[in-house]
C-alpha cells in the first residue's frame, strides 16, 4: 500500500470520536429512561394515573429502549464496520448479527429499527387520540407510511447486493483450495494438476499469491503426507456424527484459542483427521507445527538439555495450532511425561492443540506412568477443547478383508 494510501485509510479513525459521542447518548437515554419510570411509579402510586396515562408512559419506555438498541447496533456494527474490528470472536455474548454485519446490513437494520420506532410513536397519537388533532395523526401516518416504504425499498435492494457478496465469498473460497491429496489408500483424488487446481483465479482477486502463502505453511508445517478432510471416509463411522467433523473443518477452534482431541483405535482416521484440519489451518492463514508425541517430546528435552526451554515454548506461539500426534502408543517417561505437561501448560488459552491419542483421557495416567501429572495435563487439555470419539473399524482392516475377497475397501473392485 503506497503511503497516500495508508494515510487516507487511518483517516478511519477521525470517527472514533463520533462513536464515543454517540456511547455518551446512550447515557443520556438511561437517565431518561429512569426518569420517565420513576414518574410513572410516582403517577400511580398517588393515584392520579389512569389506564390511558400508563399506556402511554411504557409506550415511551419502549421507545426510548428501543433507540437505545438502535444506538448500540449503530455504534457497535458500525465501529466494526468502518473503524476497526472489536476482536468478539467466541466471546460468549457475541452478538449473533456482528458476525455477518456490513455497511449494507447495517443500512437495512437500521431502517427497521426505525420504522419500529415510528411504529411506537403513532402507537402513542392513537392511544391518545382525543388530545390529538386531525392534522397530528394524518401526517403522522403519512411519515411513517415513507418509513415503511423506505425500508421495503432498501431490503429489495439488499438482495441483489447480498447475492453478489455471497458469489464473491464463494469464489474466494474456491480459490484458496490449495491442494488435494491422497486418499488414505494411496489413490489420487481426482484429476486437474499436481496440486488438484486448475489454476483458476477469483473474481477477487485471490489467486496464486494466496495458494503459494497457504503451500509454504503446509510444507513448513512437517505433515507426514497431504490430507483433507474431503478425502476423510465418514461412511464406516459408527461415531461421531458427520457434521461434528464439517464443525471442526471451520477451524473457528483456532480463534478461540481451543483444542481439539481425537480418539480412537488403530485405523480410525485419528491422524488423517489432525493433519486434515492442520492443512485447513494453514489455508486460512494460521502457521501449524506437526510432529507425534514422542518427537514433540525429544525436542523439548533437548531444548531443556540446552538451557533452553523457556524460550523454545515462547518461539512456539508463532505457531497458532500445533498437532501432537499418537499420544499412547509408547508411553512416556517421567521426564517426558513432564515435559509434554508443560508444552500443554503453556499453550493454555495460549494457542490450539490438535491432539490424537488411542486410548480414552481417563486412562492417559498409564501413558504418563504418573496419575498427577496425567491428570493435571487432560485437565488443561480438556478445559477449552472439542473431544471427538471416533468409533470404527481399522480402515487397514478392512481393506485388507476387501482384498481377500478381490474388491477395495470402497467397495471396487481390485485389479492385479
Amino acid at each position: 500500500m503506497t503511503t497516500l494510501g495508508c494515510a487516507l485509510f487511518a483517516t478511519r479513525w477521525l470517527q472514533a470520536p463520533l462513536y464515543f459521542g454517540l456511547v455518551a447518548a446512550q447515557g443520556v437515554y438511561v437517565y431518561k429512561f429512569f426518569n420517565e419510570l420513576w414518574h410513572l411509579i410516582h403517577h400511580v402510586i398517588s393515584g392520579h394515573a389512569d389506564e390511558t396515562h400508563v399506556m402511554l408512559a411504557v409506550l415511551k419506555l419502549v421507545d426510548v429502549v428501543m433507540i437505545a438498541n438502535l444506538l448500540i447496533m449503530v455504534i457497535v456494527g458500525g465501529y466494526e464496520t468502518f473503524v476497526s474490528r472489536i476482536g468478539l470472536q467466541g466471546h460468549r455474548d457475541q452478538p449473533e448479527w456482528l458476525s455477518h454485519v456490513n455497511s449494507n446490513v447495517l443500512k437495512v437494520k437500521l431502517a427497521t429499527a426505525i420504522v419500529g420506532i415510528s411504529s411506537v410513536h403513532l402507537l402513542q397519537m392513537f392511544v391518545d387520540v382525543h388530545h390529538t388533532p386531525r392534522h397530528d395523526l394524518m401526517w403522522g401516518t403519512v411519515i411513517h407510511m415513507a418509513f415503511i416504504a423506505s425500508a421495503a425499498i432498501l431490503a429489495y435492494m439488499s438482495g441483489p447486493m447480498a447475492a453478489h457478496e455471497a458469489k464473491a465469498r464463494a469464489a474466494k473460497e474456491q480459490a484458496q483450495v490449495v491442494a488435494v491429496p491422497e486418499q488414505r489408500d494411496g489413490r489420487a483424488a481426482g484429476g486437474g494438476g499436481a496440486d488438484g487446481v486448475e489454476g483458476a483465479a477469483g473474481s477477487d482477486g485471490t489467486g496464486p499469491e494466496s495458494w503459494a502463502g497457504a503451500e509454504e505453511r503446509i510444507e513448513a508445517a512437517g505433515f507426514p503426507a497431504r490430507k483433507v478432510l474431503e478425502m476423510f471416509d465418514e461412511g464406516h463411522l459408527r461415531a461421531p456424527e458427520p457434521q461434528v467433523i464439517t464443525r471442526l473443518g471451520k477451524v473457528d477452534f483456532v480463534t478461540r484459542k481451543a483444542n481439539v482431541v481425537l480418539l480412537g483405535g488403530p485405523g480410525t482416521g485419528k491422524t488423517h483427521l489432525a493433519v486434515a484440519l492442520g492443512v485447513r489451518a494453514c489455508q486460512a492463514g494460521h502457521g501449524v507445527l506437526f510432529a507425534t508425541a514422542a518427537a514433540w517430546g525429544t525436542r523439548l528435552a533437548d531444548a531443556k538439555a540446552a538451557g533452553r526451554l523457556g524460550k523454545e515454548l515462547a518461539e512456539l506461539d508463532a505457531y497458532p495450532v500445533l498437532v501432537v500426534d499418537e499420544v499412547g502408543y509408547v508411553p512416556f517417561d517421567r521426564e517426558v511425561a513432564h515435559l509434554l505437561f508443560q508444552l500443554v501448560s503453556h499453550r493454555y488459552e495460549r494457542g490450539s492443540l490438535i491432539v490424537t491419542g488411542n486410548r480414552p483421557l481417563g486412562r492417559w495416567d498409564e501413558v504418563f506412568g504418573d496419575g498427577a501429572t496425567a491428570s493435571a495435563t487432560v485437565d488443561r487439555l480438556a478445559h477449552h477443547a472439542e473431544v471427538v470419539t471416533l468409533d470404527a473399524d481399522s480402515y487397514r482392516t478392512r481393506r485388507l478383508e476387501g482384498t481377500r475377497f478381490g474388491r477395495e475397501p470402497d467397495g471396487r473392485p481390485t485389479h492385479a
